[in-house]
């Protein structure tokens, strides 16, 4: 147990912040999923609108730290080119 006042608050701290980027993870992950039952649905201009609502959200929660950029640079690149094969 923490028995510094500084040890005491960070634990406040990482207790809020955890709330915070569970949040944000969550939003990623809905705006992922809109893109995927878009490509689903084979609708093309659905995919690609739901994709570039989905793309300012996920880099964003880079800044946050909440994702790695390589991690959501993947994840980007795999529903463009899932996009991309839909005739």
């Amino acid at each position: 147990m923490a028995n510094h006042a500084s040890a005491k608050k960070r634990i406040r701290r990482n207790a809020r912040m955890e709330i915070v980027n569970k949040v944000r993870k969550n939003r990623v992950r809905s705006f992922i999923k809109k893109v995927e039952i878009a490509i689903e649905k084979a609708d093309k201009l659905l995919a690609q609108k739901a994709f570039k609502d989905a793309q300012p959200e996920m880099h964003k929660s880079v800044t946050k730290g909440v994702f790695k950029k390589n991690t959501i640079s993947r994840k980007l690149s795999r529903l463009s080119s899932r996009i991309k094969k839909i005739a």
